[in-house]
């Protein structure tokens, strides 16, 4: 670990039993020092807040990895054209943050570590504004018109909507996405489908609590309907090097971005199987399971295993899928694709982990605390 590395590390567990007091402290500062910024943002800071923290969190734990450092910083700034974010916004932010860090810091907060910060932050930013200038070819944003909208389950649906100019992506990628019920809020959320060639995209929503985004998109969304898009992001594409067999863990809306790149191997695999493992907590929410089954019965190389977890009648596997997925293995030799909510990716991994199946074959994407 580099000296850089470990006195960030060091520093953020003063801060770490704060973190709601500190982002409220930083944004707080942030838009007295420019009152500006605050446009930029959602009446709703809530979520926003976690979402912070979990960058600067992601940024100091892969501070000791350049490739991956950098990848994940270019992505993140290109993301922030979304929100009109210029280069020297990030100098407002950048003191805004150091204040909060030393503020709850406290008495053990030191020079080291406040100039640990500063490197880190100039680098970060110095990476996000390369990544932003590298897309400015492309829009900061694109319209989209959904052309159609399905109820799946009781909070599932199911949106197709078309760019009104190109958005090029992965299979796997997940872009954000923002409607016209809540201006200036943004979730994410994968794409369903391998790139077409009329250029429209699916998408798959579970309406969550009283979350704003998901439940506009789930129950007051309809056909002609126009939403807003982020750049694609995400890494949880195929290796078209790998010769591997691949295993596929879904659970519930997780399924999207598995779907989609099982489309893409219909394009062109001849010498991969791929097994799915699709979990859920009751059948309703086995939501896409019958278009699953279709695939497998049209392609020998694939498989679906589908599971519960809270309906003992359905006529699958019962349990967690990553129990399941256990069952079936040994799979050290496959690559992995893991995709759902955090708590059951976490739960896969620690599966994957006591199976010995080595963590650079595994690709997920967090959009949780994982």
């Amino acid at each position: 670990m580099s000296n850089l590395s470990r006195l960030l590390k060091e520093s953020w567990t003063l801060v770490e039993e704060q973190q709601d007091k500190l982002a409220s402290y930083f944004y707080a500062r942030t838009f007295l020092n420019n009152p500006q910024l605050r446009d930029l943002f959602p009446v709703q800071m809530d979520v926003q807040r976690s979402r912070l923290l979990g960058a600067i969190v992601t940024a100091v734990q892969t501070v000791d990895n350049p490739e991956n450092f950098d990848e994940y910083l270019q992505s993140l700034g290109r993301d922030h054209r979304k929100f009109h974010v210029q280069p020297e916004h990030y100098e407002v932010v950048g003191d805004a943050l150091f204040e909060a860090l030393r503020t709850y810091g406290g008495d053990q907060w030191t020079i080291e570590f406040d100039q640990a910060w500063r490197d880190a932050y100039a680098r970060i930013a110095e990476v996000m504004i390369a990544g932003a200038e590298a897309d400015s070819t492309n829009p900061p944003y694109w319209h989209a018109e959904v052309l159609y909208h399905e109820r799946r389950s009781r909070d599932i649906a199911v949106l197709t909507c078309r760019p009104m100019q190109p958005l090029e992506y992965r299979a796997g990628q997940y872009v954000s996405v923002e409607t016209k019920y809540q201006p200036r809020l943004w979730r994410v959320y994968s794409i369903a489908n391998a790139p077409r060639k009329d250029g429209s995209l699916d998408l798959h929503v579970r309406a969550v609590g009283a979350g704003w985004v998901s439940s506009a998109l789930v129950r007051r969304v309809r056909p002609g309907d126009m939403v807003r898009l982020g750049a694609p992001m995400g890494q949880m594409t195929l290796d078209r090097r790998s010769t591997r067999d691949i295993v596929c863990v879904a659970g519930g809306t997780g399924l999207a971005p598995i779907k989609a790149l099982i489309e893409e191997m219909t394009r062109a695999n001849r010498t991969r199987w791929v097994h799915v493992f699709f979990g859920a907590k009751d059948r309703d929410d086995l939501y896409d399971l019958a278009c699953l089954n279709r695939l497998a019965a049209r392609y020998p190389w694939l498989s679906v295993v589908s599971a519960t977890s809270d309906d003992p009648d359905f006529p699958g596997e019962h349990g967690n899928v990553s129990d399941i997925v256990a069952r079936y293995g040994p799979w050290r030799n496959h690559d992995f694709f893991v995709s759902g909510s955090p708590t059951m990716v976490r739960s896969t991994l620690r599966t994957l982990a006591e199976m010995q199946v080595p963590s650079i074959r595994i690709k997920y994407d967090a959009f949780g605390d994982v």
